[in-house]
């Protein structure tokens, strides 16, 4: 049976892990550095640190405090934010991350996946789509959610996986921060098409959905929060203990 994960993830502005509500009202939470050496010794699994406003001030992503962060997690690391060239992939790998997580850049270039996989292997290539429901459309979002893209989502997932993306982040903007849920709909549809992991982001509030996320979609491979482990609503070790006696297999 595989392992499910638990990712904390830090949407990081000005050098400072912040959080908001369908993407918007952003708060000031804590310093990354210190949130991450707190996650790879407190159980996570996985770490993402995204650079949360890069794409959309158009700038690359602070490298010096990716660098100072990675120094102090010990757990695998997803970095995005402001990936827009393969040089960005090369630069971002080279102070510390594992995987590079790609969303804005790949919508201006999608043939920067393709590019980047073939350079660094499919494995450290992660698509990431921030996604949200237009006319009853899933429909795919950029620069931080701020901008409808007109693409719609589930085809742009299926043109990511065929370009090589080795891992997929479906962030719901529906459900973002609001803590009643992940968008079960939206991930068993791409559950439905997809060959690599998927990992669901938006709508955690409590422990019991993450416990509804792996039940109800079984094929997702990992669960990612942000607000409800960084207020300490919910510890890691007390999550994954809960999963473990509801019949879920996770690393203790």
């Amino acid at each position: 049976m595989i392992t499910k994960r638990i990712i904390p993830c830090l949407d990081v502005r000005n050098g400072r892990v912040v959080k908001g509500t369908n993407f918007l009202g952003l708060n000031d939470v804590d310093s990354p550095v210190k949130l991450a050496a707190e996650y790879s010794a407190g159980g996570a699994d996985e770490l993402v640190f995204y650079d949360i406003t890069a794409s959309f001030e158009e700038r690359k992503l602070f490298a010096d405090i990716l660098r100072e962060t990675a120094s102090n997690v010990f757990i695998p690391l997803t970095v995005g934010g402001g990936i827009n060239t393969v040089d960005d992939f090369s630069r971002v790998l080279e102070s510390g991350a594992d995987k590079v997580s790609v969303n804005s850049g790949a919508i201006r270039n999608p043939a920067l996946i393709y590019e980047a996989a073939k350079k660094f292997g499919s494995q450290c290539v992660v698509l990431s789509a921030d996604i949200k429901r237009v006319d009853n459309k899933f429909m795919v979002f950029a620069k931080g959610g701020r901008e409808n893209t007109g693409i719609e989502a589930i085809q742009w997932i299926k043109n990511g996986l065929e370009s090589g993306a080795g891992e997929l982040v479906i962030n719901s903007i529906d459900t973002d921060g609001v803590r009643n849920g992940f968008d079960i709909e939206l991930l068993q549809k791409v559950c439905d098409i997809s060959s690599v992991p998927v990992i669901a982001s938006g709508g955690a509030g409590t422990v019991q959905h993450f416990i509804d996320l792996f039940k109800e979609v079984p094929n997702v491979d990992a669960g990612l929060a942000a607000s409800v482990f960084h207020f300490g609503d919910i510890k890691i070790c007390d999550l994954k203990n809960e999963l473990k006696n509801n019949g879920i297999n996770v690393r203790i």
